[in-house]
């Protein structure tokens, strides 16, 4: 074997590099400025714009499936008929005519 290193070992695998401990050089005369605090890269601000985003779209899938399963029976009296202004429309009666028992 010879002492001659292999092509891998001249590099630093990544696992094992780290920072370097000073900071990047910054000119006084380059434009100011700052970075914004995030985690992983999600900043308050685009973590507000996603979640107002997310928000909406659960609402409207919310209110789809509310109404998608208005017929359904157990949802038409323990939800439907207690809205205070639909509640009469999800009344379902039958006439006596209609009924066979």
């Amino acid at each position: 074997m010879s002492n001659v290193p292999r092509a891998s070992m001249a590099k630093t695998p990544a696992f094992q590099s780290q920072r370097t401990p000073y900071k990047a050089y910054r000119s006084p005369f380059g434009p100011a400025y700052k970075t914004a605090p995030h985690f992983h890269g999600i900043t308050a601000r685009s973590l507000v714009k996603f979640g107002t985003i997310a928000g909406g779209f659960g609402g409207v899938a919310g209110f789809f499936a509310l109404f998608f399963f208005a017929e359904v029976p157990r949802v038409r009296v323990d939800i439907m008929q207690k809205i205070p202004i639909l509640g009469p429309y999800f009344i379902n009666e039958i006439p006596p005519e209609d009924n066979p028992f």
